[in-house]
C-alpha cells in the first residue's frame, strides 16, 4: 500500500473524531525541473492555476478528506516546513505531532499510533444486528 493510500485509510478509520486535511503544496519532482520516476507529469506551478490542477489530479483519487492548495509564496510550507511531504496532529489547537520530512521520514504508521494511544482504536464500521 502506497503511504497516500494508507493515510486514506487512516482518515477513513478515524472520521468520526478526527478531521484530516491536506495541503498540497511546490511539486517535489516537476517534469520540467528535477524530475524521478514520475508517474505522472506535472510542471512547476508558474501561477495558483497550476497548483489547483496539480491539487484536483490528486482529489481524483478520492481521498476522504479535503485538499486544498498552497499559495504561489508557500506560506503553509514555509510554516511547517513540508517540503516534500510532512505530517502533522493539531490537537486542542496545538502540534502534538510532527511527522518528519518525506519521503525517507514520513510514517503515516506514527499518526495512526498516535491516534489510538490518545483516541483509542478507531471506529469500525459494523452493521447493527436485526433483531
Amino acid at each position: 500500500m502506497g503511504k497516500f493510500d494508507e493515510v486514506c485509510t487512516i482518515a477513513s478509520d478515524y472520521a468520526p473524531v478526527a478531521d484530516f486535511l491536506t495541503i498540497y503544496i511546490e511539486e517535489a519532482h516537476p517534469s520540467d525541473g528535477w524530475a524521478f520516476n514520475n508517474n505522472i507529469s506535472i510542471r512547476q506551478h508558474r501561477c495558483i492555476e497550476d497548483r489547483l490542477a496539480a491539487a484536483k489530479m490528486l482529489q481524483t483519487r478520492n481521498p476522504p478528506f479535503p485538499i486544498v492548495a498552497d499559495t504561489l509564496d508557500n506560506n503553509a510550507n514555509m510554516a511547517y516546513g513540508g517540503l516534500y511531504e510532512r505530517l502533522f496532529i493539531i490537537h486542542k489547537g496545538k502540534i502534538a505531532y510532527e511527522g518528519g520530512r518525506g519521503p525517507e521520514l514520513y510514517f503515516p504508521s506514527e499518526v495512526r499510533t498516535w491516534l489510538e494511544t490518545n483516541v483509542g482504536m478507531p471506529y469500525l464500521h459494523t452493521p447493527k444486528k436485526s433483531q
